[in-house]
């Protein structure tokens, strides 16, 4: 991403973002999408081109990974130009995810997973034992590893430390549109790891929520239902397109620090009177 913004001088500059890397890809794009949900194909490719997406999730267990006719979601998906992230959701134990996660593998002829262990069927929040266990084997099997996992810095920490490529804690539970409910516990998640990418994945409901987590200093979001459930899914991801980018930019500006009590903008000296 590239922006031209006015210097103290009052030049204007070329401000030029790094790519977002994880493992062996680069992305150009902050916002990683979802493919499922959407009332129909066409609507689907539509806000995947608005949103300006590179990388899209696809859920393997879901999908049949043999229909690679035309019109297949995997067809579709190459067709138009993008790479596909596929992932274990549906999977409730570490055996579960590691058997879909080499199915993919063997089918799609990669080792990029997005690892999803669901401890049940009301919450859909990670089971963590087995989250940790998956991550584990898939990572000693050559997968490079994007864990989605709950807020707990503790269990983020662990997932950092085993080797993913990625770190994908949930704003607020999968589907929810909940947004960031505890900001505390991502932004400590933010200062505890700096050395692995972190994604803000399950609980975004609108644009607003992904500009909070981006100022937060995440490297990136993942967006499906917000999008996808939206009364007009294509206007919603390219809002959300706009609000990961100035939520990027705000971070890397740099707010200024919150006080107490107000402080003037103009300076007290020198006023008419005084």
């Amino acid at each position: 991403m590239s922006t031209q913004v006015v210097d103290g001088k009052g030049w204007q500059v070329q401000v030029e973002d790094e790519p977002l890397r994880i493992g062996p890809l680069e992305l150009h794009t902050r916002l990683l999408m979802g493919s499922s949900g959407y009332p129909n194909v066409q609507t689907m490719l539509d806000a995947l081109e608005a949103a300006g997406a590179e990388l899209v999730t696809v859920a393997i267990r879901r999908i049949n990974l043999k229909d690679r006719s035309e019109e297949s979601l995997l067809a579709l998906l190459e067709r138009h130009g993008y790479r596909v992230l596929p992932n274990t959701a549906g999977c409730y134990t570490a055996r579960e995810a590691v058997l879909v996660a080499q199915l993919a593998r063997e089918a799609l002829e990669t080792n990029l997973i997005k690892l999803e262990v669901i401890g049940d069927d009301e919450t859909l929040l990670p089971d963590v034992e087995q989250l940790l266990k998956a991550a584990r084997e898939l990572i000693n099997d050559g997968f490079v590893v994007l864990a989605y996992t709950n807020d707990d810095p503790i269990t983020c920490r662990k997932l950092a430390d085993l080797g993913c490529a990625a770190v994908m804690p949930l704003a607020s539970p999968i589907g929810s549109g909940m947004g960031l409910v505890n900001p505390y516990n991502l932004h400590l998640i933010r200062e505890m790891i700096d050395d692995v990418p972190l994604i803000v994945d399950a609980g975004i409901g609108t644009a607003s929520d992904a500009a909070m987590a981006m100022e937060l200093g995440y490297d990136g979001v993942l967006v499906n239902s917000a999008i996808s459930q939206a009364e007009h899914p294509v206007l919603m991801a390219r809002a959300v397109r706009h609000a990961v980018e100035a939520g990027r930019l705000a971070f890397r500006a740099g707010r200024m620090p919150r006080r107490f009590y107000a402080r003037p903008s103009s300076p007290m000296e020198g006023r008419v009177g005084h």
